[in-house]
């Protein structure tokens, strides 16, 4: 699946460290599509703590078969340690994860329950037409509801919809391909 025309803003790189994309794009697609795998992080914690994040081994690897020229960003696999970051070095990398939300073509966001970052990483990709793909219950929540071009209530669900076909179609269709 290629787009037709990829805005100037998506020229830029989408990965500040390119070895790690899998795989490389072929020839006859100069411009692989690019994900960004958006989740729950923190959520609501009040502590310094994580939500698990074993929900990233199982979505990567859906996206990774059916989209095997992709260009797949997810920040926890370069940010695995963002919680007990400095201020100034949080900063620089939340800000620069929604730059990178503006850049993209398509973002999976993972929300079992409601996350402010996530929100934000979905609002600028909305924003910027990249297609949101939403992973959640909360289907009547606004964020969710909104700037969703697809939800799809869990990780199961998710991935029959990915083994028959129908995400690539709905993003195909959000891109107009």
């Amino acid at each position: 699946m290629n787009r037709a025309a990829v805005p100037a803003a998506a020229k830029r790189p989408l990965n500040p460290h390119p070895s790690t994309l899998n795989p490389q794009p072929s020839t006859l697609n100069p411009h692989p599509m690019r994900f960004f795998l958006a989740g729950i992080i923190q959520g609501s914690h009040t502590e310094a703590l994580v939500h698990n994040q074993d929900y990233r081994e199982r979505i990567k690897p859906l996206l990774e078969v059916e989209f095997p020229e992709a260009e797949i960003y997810d920040p926890r696999a370069e940010h695995a340690d963002s919680i007990n970051y400095d201020e100034a070095t949080g900063r620089r990398v939340f800000f620069r994860h929604n730059e990178m939300c503006r850049q993209i073509d398509v973002l999976l966001a993972f929300l079992p329950e409601a996350s402010m970052g996530t929100a934000i990483e979905m609002w600028e990709a909305y924003r910027h037409g990249a297609a949101v793909i939403t992973i959640s219950p909360l289907r009547h929540n606004w964020a969710v509801k909104f700037l969703s071009h697809a939800i799809y209530a869990d990780v199961e669900e998710f991935e029959a919809a990915v083994n028959s076909g129908q995400v690539a179609r709905q993003i195909a269709e959000v891109l107009g391909k």
